[in-house]
């Protein structure tokens, strides 16, 4: 009896050993789970908190006499003429109305800065397309100097510099509480494209770019890695050859992103001369990039489908080809456009790829086509965050957190379609 009773008790201390080890595991299991989601919410509070400014603008709103004799201007289609013009003449009066005590030279310079450098060009372009409104009296809304901008929005932020002097300040104040400076969503950020102020840059151009280029990239991608998927998983011989090449895919999932820009670098650029800087070089590399993880979620996805479904179609007569197209793939669709969204949400954050191709050019122009220079989303926001303007840096916050908004999105996509197409078996 007593032989057996010290079994049970080692039988049960070995049951509690067991169980704490489970426990702990589960705490330690918790913990990390808990470590993850803290380093998210502190990741996106931190970007949300200097990126939420970006999209608000400051504005001035101001009622600007056109007078043809103060700018030198007698003819607005007149090409020579406004490119003599002063245009900012008539800014300066309309806000000397407000401060008539400005009258010093370097005075009305601290005043005139106050409205953003494309001010002038906002009277020009005008003008020029309502030649009409010359010499009348009209309700213009510029955009603020994004120091202002920095104040208006961060006054109270120490960790914000405030370049203003004190009296530009008291005049921005004033007309704060005049209601002729104001804030409101900044729907430059979404219809322009980049410029060297950041009160007048937008991300339109890096959208479209980042747009064409994934085109592009899903165009070349997508049918080439589930053709390749197909054949290796359905027709390919299991040979030294085949099993070749399913390591070297495996590997090229995992190779660092910049190898691949240097190969386009020295093969699309260098050795077929394709410019720099152009939606169809970047969709070629993010292509070469992606294909490899398309080719593995779609063999996954392949295997996925029951053997009997082959012997059946086999059955009744359907020959190899017919299997594969008529049964195996469409089974196994869902699991490849899986594979191909997350790969193409992969492709869109990519940047260090893209710099070597050159698409980390200064654009201000909206790419119209493949060819049209460009550059793409993540290299905008590297752009941004790399100046030393405190405007930019809030613009690139707010790009982070649209490229994010595009990157869930196609990332829900991806499950919604998972579960949405899926079959259980």
């Amino acid at each position: 009896m007593s032989d057996q009773s010290s079994q049970a008790e080692i039988v049960r201390n070995s049951l509690k050993r067991r169980y704490r080890k489970e426990r702990r595991f589960r705490v330690y299991g918790m913990l990390a789970i808990f470590i993850a989601l803290a380093s998210l919410v502190i990741l996106f509070a931190d970007i949300v908190s200097k990126g939420h400014t970006g999209f608000v603008k400051t504005t001035i709103t101001l009622d600007v006499e056109l007078d043809s004799e103060l700018m030198y201007l007698d003819d607005p289609t007149d090409a020579d003429q406004r490119s003599m013009a002063d245009f900012n003449a008539p800014i300066l009066a309309a806000l000397q109305k407000h401060f008539p005590d400005v009258d010093s030279a370097a005075e009305k310079r601290e005043l005139l800065r106050m409205v953003g450098n494309y001010g002038a060009n906002t009277i020009s372009q005008r003008l020029k397309n309502n030649p009409e409104l010359l010499n009348t009296t009209q309700t213009i809304e510029f955009l603020a100097h994004d120091q202002v901008s920095v104040y208006v929005k961060h006054a109270d932020n120490p960790s914000y510099s405030i370049k203003l002097s004190e009296r530009q300040q008291g005049w921005v104040d004033e007309l704060m509480e005049k209601g002729i400076i104001d804030t409101g969503f900044n729907d430059v950020l979404f219809s322009r494209g980049d410029s060297r102020e950041p009160a007048n840059a937008g991300i339109l151009g890096a959208i479209v770019g980042s747009l064409l280029t994934m085109l592009v990239t899903l165009a070349i991608s997508f049918p080439v890695g589930i053709a390749a998927a197909v054949y290796l998983e359905e027709f390919a011989p299991q040979n030294k050859i085949t099993d070749f090449i399913e390591v070297n895919i495996n590997n090229l999932a995992a190779v660092p992103s910049i190898i691949f820009g240097l190969l386009g670098l020295a093969v699309f650029i260098s050795l077929f001369g394709m410019p720099r800087s152009v939606p169809l070089v970047g969709g070629l590399v993010l292509a070469l990039m992606t294909v490899p993880t398309i080719i593995i979620s779609s063999r996954a996805a392949i295997k996925s489908v029951p053997p009997s479904i082959r012997e059946a179609a086999e059955g009744i007569g359907a020959s190899k080809m017919q299997v594969v197209l008529h049964h195996v793939i469409p089974l196994a669709m869902p699991g490849m456009l899986t594979g191909a969204i997350i790969g193409m949400a992969q492709a869109l954050g990519e940047t260090a790829p893209l710099l070597l191709i050159g698409m980390v050019a200064f654009i201000v122009d909206v790419p119209e086509g493949f060819l049209d220079s460009a550059t793409v989303l993540p290299v905008q926001i590297y752009l941004w965050a790399s100046s030393s303007e405190q405007g930019f840096v809030e613009l690139a916050s707010a790009g982070i957190l649209v490229l994010l908004t595009f990157m869930i999105s196609m990332n829900a996509l991806a499950i919604w379609l998972r579960k949405r197409l899926e079959r259980r078996w």
